[in-house]
C-alpha cells in the first residue's frame, strides 16, 4: 500500500487564513481538466464540472451515502507437526506437537476470530482461516485479495513468514504466551524474524509495532487504524473553487496530499456554483423543501437561533446544492475554498452551517480547502468513526489550549446532537454559523499535521470549557494530557483536528504506515 496528503497560502484578510486566494483576493480560473504533478510518476486529475448539468437545480431530497470500505483481513495459521527423530533435537521450542493439538488450535482461532469480528465497531471482512505449512502454500495465499494479514505464528519457519508477509501489504503477527498453546514466535519474533539474527532490523514487511501477544484488544486497535488508513487512501474530494492549502507554501499542499494519501480532486468553479444556486432559487419546490427543513431544524431541542430564519433557510438551500454536486461527483467529501470571501457573494450566505449539516449526516465536509490538515481530518474521521472538528489552535499555556472555528459538527460522538447556537460567521458577521456546545469532561484526540507532509503530532486532551470569546464561534478550552511546554516547541502547520475519544495509538500506527513520522505528546 502506498501513502497519500492541501492548504491555502497565507492571507492578510482573516485570522484563520481562509480569506485569500493564491493571489490574495482573486479567485483563480481553471481549465476543465487540470493536472497537479505530485511526482514524475504521479499526476492528479482535477475535473472541472462547469458544463455538467450546471443549469439544473438541485432536486428536493437528494441524499449522499457515506462511503465506507470494509477492511478485508486474511488470517493465517503457520504451523506443522515435527517428526520425532531419536537421539536428536527433532522439535523447536513451543507447544502443538500432534495433529489433534493443531486441529484444536485451529478451531480455537476460528472461534476467537468470530467473536472478535462481532465486537469490532467498524466493518471487517474476515476471510476463512488458512493453515500454511511450507513456503509454496504461503506464497499462494499471499497472492489472494486482502488488505491486511494476521499471522498466527506458532512455528519458527522464517522463510514461510517471509513468503506470507509481503511489504506491499499490511501484516500483523499474533503470538501466544498465556492465551493458549505457547507459540515459538513468542520467543523468536524479534531475533529470528525482525532482525534475522542481527543487531538491526532487516524485515521490510513488519516492525516491532506489528507484533501482538495474547491480547485481541491490541489486535483490534491496530486493525481500526488500518481501516482508517484504507478509507483515507485515494479519497476523492469535491473542491468548491479549487484545492489549496493554508500557509506560505500552501499551494503545494494538494500535491503533497496526492503524493502521500493519493487524494483525487473534482473541481467546481464559483461561476458554476453561482449558476446552480440561481437555478435552485428559481425552483419553487426546492425552496419550499428548504424552508420546511430549516423550520424543523430550528425547532429541534437544543437549538438556539440568534439570526433571522431566512439566513438558516439560505444555508439549507446551499446544503442541497452541495449534496447534488457530491452525488454527481460520486463522493462523500467536500471542501470550500475562499469560504470567508468568494462564497458569500455567490451564495448570499456562508458555508458554515451547510458543512455542519453534511458532517452530521456522516459525510466529510471541511472549510478553507486546507489540504495540509484535511488528510488528518479524513483519517481521524474513519479511525474514530465519528465527525472531526477542523479548528484553529491558540497558545498552549499552563496545560490549557483553546481551539475554535465557525463550523463544527454537532454529532461528535456519531449518534447524539450536541446543543448549538446558530449565529453569524464571526469575521463577517454574516450568514449562518454554529457554536456547538461540546460536552465538558469529554476526552478528545487532537492531531496536528505539518506543512511539509512529513511529520504529524498528536495528544490527548479533555474539554474543560466552551467559552465565548470574540473568535470563531465553536470554542473549546482543552486540558492537555502530557508535556504542554514541549507541545509549544513541536507544533507544526496550523489547523488542528479534534475527535471525541482516545485514538492516539491508532493515529500514530496509521500515520507511520503511511510513511510519515509521528510524535505523541501524551
Amino acid at each position: 500500500m502506498q501513502r497519500h496528503s492541501p492548504c491555502r497560502p497565507w492571507s492578510e484578510v482573516s485570522c484563520c487564513g481562509c480569506g485569500g486566494a493564491l493571489d490574495r483576493g482573486k479567485e483563480p480560473t481553471f481549465d476543465r481538466r487540470v493536472f497537479l504533478t505530485a511526482s514524475a510518476a504521479t499526476s492528479v486529475l482535477m475535473s472541472n464540472m462547469a458544463q455538467k448539468a450546471s443549469s439544473e437545480p438541485a432536486a428536493p431530497g437528494v441524499t449522499v451515502t457515506p462511503i465506507i470500505k470494509p477492511l478485508r483481513v486474511q488470517p493465517v495459521f503457520n504451523c506443522h507437526i515435527y517428526e520425532r527423530k531419536p537421539q536428536t533435537s527433532w522439535r523447536v521450542t513451543g507447544a502443538i506437537n500432534d495433529l489433534a493439538e493443531m486441529q484444536a488450535e485451529e478451531a480455537k482461532i476460528r472461534q476467537e476470530l468470530e467473536a472478535f469480528v462481532r465486537r469490532a465497531e467498524f466493518p471487517i471482512e474476515m476471510q476463512p482461516l488458512v493453515r500454511v505449512e511450507n513456503v509454496e502454500e504461503a506464497a499462494q495465499i499471499a497472492k489472494t485479495d486482502f488488505d491486511a494479514m494476521i499471522i498466527f505464528a506458532a512455528r519458527r519457519n522464517v522463510p514461510v513468514l517471509e513468503a506470507l508477509a509481503r511489504p506491499d501489504r499490511w501484516n500483523i503477527m499474533f503470538v501466544r504466551h498465556r492465551s493458549g498453546p505457547l507459540y515459538y514466535m513468542y520467543i523468536g519474533a524479534h531475533v529470528h524474524y525482525l532482525r534475522k539474527r542481527r543487531d538491526f532490523f532487516a524485515e521490510p514487511a513488519m516492525d516491532i509495532h506489528d507484533v501482538v501477544v495474547d491480547d485481541y484488544q491490541e489486535l483490534l486497535w491496530r486493525l481500526r487504524a488500518l481501516f482508517g488508513l484504507k478509507n483515507t487512501l485515494g479519497k476523492k474530494f469535491l473542491c468548491i473553487g479549487q484545492p489549496s492549502g493554508w500557509g506560505a507554501e500552501g499551494n503545494l499542499a494538494p500535491q503533497i496530499a496526492a503524493q502521500n494519501w493519493k487524494f483525487d480532486y473534482v473541481v467546481v468553479s464559483y461561476e458554476d456554483l453561482g449558476k446552480r444556486i440561481a437555478a435552485a432559487l428559481a425552483h419553487p419546490q426546492l425552496l419550499s423543501s428548504c424552508q420546511r427543513k430549516a423550520r424543523d431544524y430550528v425547532a429541534q431541542r437544543g437549538v438556539s437561533v440568534e439570526i433571522p430564519l431566512e439566513s438558516v433557510e439560505r444555508a439549507f438551500l446551499l446544503n442541497e446544492v452541495f449534496l447534488k454536486l457530491l452525488a454527481e461527483a460520486g463522493t462523500d467529501a467536500i471542501t470550500v475554498h475562499n469560504c470567508m470571501t468568494t462564497i458569500m457573494s455567490v451564495s448570499e450566505t456562508t458555508a458554515c452551517l451547510p458543512l455542519t449539516l453534511l458532517n452530521d449526516a456522516g459525510l466529510l465536509a471541511f472549510c478553507e480547502s486546507d489540504f495540509v490538515a484535511i488528510p488528518a481530518g479524513v483519517l481521524m474521521r474513519y479511525i474514530a468513526g465519528t465527525p472531526a472538528f477542523f479548528c484553529n489552535p491558540s497558545w498552549p499555556h499552563q496545560g490549557v489550549v483553546t481551539v475554535s472555528h465557525c463550523t463544527a459538527p454537532r454529532r461528535m460522538n456519531g449518534k447524539d446532537l450536541e446543543p448549538v447556537r446558530i449565529l453569524t460567521h464571526y469575521e463577517s458577521d454574516f450568514g449562518a454559523a454554529t457554536k456547538v456546545e461540546m460536552r465538558k469532561g469529554q476526552s478528545v484526540t487532537v492531531v496536528d499535521a505539518d506543512f511539509a507532509g512529513r511529520r504529524w503530532l498528536g495528544f490527548q486532551a479533555q474539554i474543560i470549557d466552551t467559552p465565548f470569546f470574540p473568535i470563531c464561534r465553536t470554542q473549546l478550552d482543552l486540558s492537555i494530557e502530557g508535556d504542554w511546554q514541549r507541545l509549544i516547541e513541536e507544533i507544526r502547520g496550523f489547523h488542528w483536528i479534534v475527535v471525541y475519544g482516545r485514538y492516539l495509538r491508532e493515529a500514530g500506527y496509521a500515520v507511520k504506515k503511511a510513511g510519515l513520522d509521528w510524535l505523541a505528546i501524551t
